[in-house]
């Protein structure tokens, strides 16, 4: 019996060691077999993520750039004044009146965009990489950049047209399109300033800044013009370059894949309005078993409206660019 014993404990050791493979990490793996076909002396490891992939992200700038607005109204009334002339008169005699004249502006926030997604319920079950909170979270990411293009489509449609023109000739509005350069993007970054204090903003300016959102390739021409120019202010953007909204020449410098083909968008911050309702914005629904199919729907929207107020059109520009 100890005989028989023996050579079963020596037949288990041997063949628990030729299961057994020690890597060059210092780590023991077990192979169980399956499709992995080792070569003959070779065992392989396998590793799996615990979630998808990591997705690319536009980073957002509409919350810091526009006049955010969360509301469960349809309409937003923004009404204007026109103001009065001074007039110049002589003593004693009759001036004439000037009416008090208020003109409505508004938002119809009808505008929305919604992402519905349907899972299969043993999908759901069975998906170690991906729960329903991971598909809302990616859905809330993707609302925000569709957030993020609406605010700077309000901006080429109501904004003041910016051009070689202007660039040429101050307080002149102008649509062709400038190539941006290391010879110029300093220019551009004046004019803008220049055009803010013609239209009489820059009071506003002074209380909430101002911005250009820059696409990528202009923000590398911009990060090379600093390394280029100065001291202190070369040293810093060497030694880290410019981060998203960095602050040079008197105005925030930002980078966005959203924006509109052949537009840079610039201006006094918070005076384009976005808004956005409140009730459905970052409401997640889910649905149980969709049009009769064994899973779970999962929904969210976002109701939007955009404006560039009457008033605040001289100090928003849509830059036109090559």
């Amino acid at each position: 019996m100890n005989r028989f014993i023996k050579s079963l404990v020596s037949e288990l050791r041997e063949s628990v060691e030729r299961l057994v493979a020690k890597d060059s990490s210092g780590f023991r793996q077990l192979w169980i077999g399956g499709d992995l076909n080792p070569e003959p002396g070779h065992f392989y490891g396998a590793e799996y993520s615990v979630k998808l992939q990591e997705a690319l992200d536009e980073p957002n700038k509409f919350k810091e750039l526009a006049d955010v607005r969360y509301t469960n109204t349809r309409v937003i009334y923004n009404p204007y004044g026109t103001d009065p002339t001074p007039a110049s008169t002589t003593r004693s005699c009759p001036y004439t009146l000037q009416g008090v004249v208020q003109t409505t502006d508004s938002i119809t926030m009808s505008s929305f965009y919604i992402v519905p997604q349907f899972i299969d319920r043993a999908d759901l079950a069975q998906s170690t990489y991906q729960t329903q909170m991971d598909i809302a979270t990616r859905q809330g990411i993707l609302l925000n950049e569709q957030l993020e293009s609406a605010f700077y489509v309000a901006i080429n449609a109501g904004g003041t047209e910016f051009g070689t023109e202007t660039l040429a000739t101050a307080g002149t509005a102008g649509s062709t399109q400038i190539t941006v350069s290391a010879t110029n993007i300093d220019d551009v970054i004046r004019g803008i300033k220049r055009e803010i204090r013609i239209a009489n903003g820059e009071s506003l300016f002074n209380r909430n800044g101002g911005y250009i959102v820059w696409r990528p390739q202009d923000m590398e021409i911009l990060e090379g013009f600093m390394q280029a120019n100065g001291f202190v202010t070369a040293d810093t953007a060497l030694k880290g370059g410019p981060s998203q909204g960095v602050r040079y020449m008197g105005l925030d410098h930002y980078s966005s894949n959203s924006l509109a083909a052949n537009h840079v968008a610039a201006g006094v911050k918070k005076v384009v309005t976005l808004g956005i309702l409140k009730d459905t914005y970052g409401q997640l629904v889910i649905t149980q078993d969709p049009e009769l199919r064994s899973g779970i729907g999962i929904i969210s929207r976002v109701d939007y409206g955009t404006e560039v107020w009457v008033n605040t059109k001289p100090v928003t520009f849509a830059v036109n660019v090559v």
